[in-house]
C-alpha cells in the first residue's frame, strides 16, 4: 500500500497549481452562496471552463450536477461538493478492459511528438511490468532521432530488460520486424514499441504507422494490440488539439498524461475523456519510475479536490 499511497502524495503535490486554479474557486463558490440558483452554477461553470475542461466537458459535468442536486433535493451549495466530485468522476471512467494487455501476450505502441516525455514513459512502463514479473522486449522504433534510441537503451539496460534497436535512420517498421520476431522467440509477454510521432507531416506518420500495424498483424496476429499516445499535460487544450490528431493516424485505445506536476492544466485529464471517448490509462507527475502509475478517477478527484482518500475496507 505505501507506493500506492506515496503516489497518491505526489498527486496531491502536483495537482497543486491545478487546485489552485480550479478548486479554490469552486470552493469560495460553495462557501459564499447560501442557495443553489443559477448564478451559483454560472459561476462553478465558468470556473471548470478555465480550468482547462473544456466546454463540453463541463457542460456535461453541469448536466449530471444539476440532476443531483434536483434529485436529492439538496439546498445546500456546501453538499454540492461531493456531487460535483461525482459528476467529474463520471467523465472519466476507464472501462473494464482498460489493462487488458497485460493480461495477454500483447504489443504496446506507444506514440507522441517530441517533447511530451514519450521515450521516457515506455522506459518507465517498461521497467514496472518487469517489477510486476512480466518479460519486456522494447523496440526503439522511433528512428529518426539518435537521442530517442539512445535515451531507450539507458533506460532499457536500467530496468534490465531487452532492447531491439537499429541505425537512427532506418526504417521503424524493419525495428518493429525483429523485435517481434525476439518477442517470439523469446517468449516475451510484452513488447514496448517506442514510436514517432511527427504530426506537422501527417501523411508520412500515417503511412509509417500502417506499415507498422500491417507487419505487426502478419507476424504476430496472436498478440493482443495496445496504442498509447504520450500527451504533455502542460499543453492543456493543446493536447486535446494533439490527441484528436492523433486519432486520425491511429487507432489510440488509451493516454499516457505526463507533466502534470507543476501545471494548473490538471483539468485537461477530464476534458482529454469525456471529448474524445479515449480513457487515460497512465498519468505522470515526476521524473522518477514511480511517478507514472495507472490512472485511477477516483484517486484523481480526490487529489484535485484534497480531499484524503479513505482506506476501502
Amino acid at each position: 500500500m505505501g507506493e500506492k499511497k506515496g503516489f497518491f502524495g505526489k498527486l496531491v503535490a502536483g495537482l497543486q497549481k491545478t487546485r489552485d486554479n480550479i478548486i479554490a474557486g469552486v470552493d469560495s463558490i460553495f462557501s459564499g452562496f447560501s442557495a443553489i440558483d443559477d448564478e451559483f452554477y454560472e459561476e462553478i461553470e465558468e470556473i471548470l471552463i478555465m480550468g482547462d475542461l473544456g466546454i463540453q466537458t463541463t457542460m456535461s459535468i453541469m448536466e449530471e450536477l444539476r440532476k443531483k442536486v434536483k434529485e436529492q433535493n439538496i439546498k445546500d451549495p456546501l453538499e454540492c461538493k461531493q456531487l460535483l466530485m461525482d459528476s467529474i468522476m463520471e467523465q472519466m471512467d476507464l472501462g473494464e478492459n482498460a489493462y487488458e494487455f497485460e493480461k495477454q501476450r500483447s504489443v504496446l505502441l506507444v506514440i507522441g511528438v517530441n517533447g511530451v516525455g514519450k521515450t521516457t514513459s515506455v522506459g518507465k512502463l517498461a521497467g514496472q511490468m518487469k517489477d510486476d514479473g512480466k518479460k519486456v522486449i522494447v523496440a526503439a522504433a522511433d528512428t529518426f532521432r539518435a537521442a530517442a534510441i539512445e535515451q531507450l537503451s539507458e533506460w532499457a539496460k536500467r530496468a534490465g530488460v531487452d532492447i531491439i534497436a537499429q541505425q537512427e535512420g532506418s526504417d521503424p517498421a524493419a525495428v518493429v520486424f525483429d523485435a517481434v520476431a525476439a518477442a517470439k522467440s523469446r517468449h516475451a509477454d510484452i513488447l514496448i514499441c517506442d514510436t514517432a510521432g511527427r504530426l506537422h507531416n501527417k501523411k508520412n506518420l500515417m503511412e509509417e504507422l500502417k506499415k507498422i500495424n500491417r507487419i505487426i498483424d502478419k507476424e504476430y496476429p496472436e498478440a493482443y494490440r495496445e496504442t498509447l499516445v504520450v500527451l504533455d499535460g502542460t499543453t492543456g487544450q493543446n493536447a486535446l488539439v494533439q490527441a484528436k490528431q492523433f486519432m486520425e493516424v491511429a487507432d489510440i485505445t488509451g493516454i499516457i498524461l505526463t507533466k502534470l506536476d507543476g501545471t494548473a492544466k490538471g483539468g485537461i485529464a477530464v476534458a482529454i475523456q469525456s471529448e474524445l471517448g479515449i480513457p487515460v490509462k497512465y498519468i505522470g507527475v515526476g521524473e522518477k519510475i514511480d511517478d507514472l502509475q495507472k490512472f485511477n478517477a477516483k484517486e484523481f478527484v480526490s487529489a484535485l479536490f484534497h480531499v484524503e482518500e479513505k482506506e476501502e475496507a
